[in-house]
């Protein structure tokens, strides 16, 4: 059984690590690597629609990447408690036609003892945005250690 620290239970500072990891795996924008966070039979719901297992999360995050461009994301700690993280996040994307949006929501989180997640509820609402009004702007991959969270961007 592989481990993905760090492990529950929670304090604070680890659950801050663990979302800011969980950023930094989403902005890979690699699904292979991304759904090594996840049990072999994790279960989400994103948006309307249900996955489960690695399998259907690589294909999911594959389909998804390949529509929402130029992907970047940031990931807040809302809460933790024992095994269990919540998030409030907002990312900015296009379509292939150009048109720009900001996506924001809410993600529960539930981790096995080795840290890895088993489930994952997600409630997404996307805005439509002018590329002028993005905030967003660091190079693909990592967000910066000195780009501002979403407290500091106001959202």
């Amino acid at each position: 059984m592989s481990v993905n620290p760090p492990v529950p239970p929670f304090t604070r500072e680890s659950a801050r690590e663990k979302v800011r990891l969980a950023e930094d795996g989403w902005n890979s924008r690699a699904p292979e690597k991304v759904a090594l966070a996840y049990t072999d039979d994790s279960r989400w719901r994103n948006r309307a629609e249900w996955i489960t297992g690695r399998e259907e999360i690589v294909a999911f995050l594959t389909r998804k990447w390949a529509r929402e461009l130029d992907y970047r994301l940031i990931k807040e700690l809302w809460a933790h408690d024992g095994h269990r993280i919540a998030v409030r996040f907002a990312y900015e994307w296009h379509d292939d036609s150009g048109n720009w949006y900001r996506s924001y929501g809410n993600e529960n989180w539930e981790f096995d003892d080795h840290g890895l997640m088993r489930v994952r509820y997600a409630c997404i609402n996307d805005s439509p945005i002018e590329e002028s009004e993005r905030r967003f702007h660091w190079p693909l991959g990592r967000r910066p250690d000195d780009h501002p969270g979403l407290t500091a961007l106001g959202f």
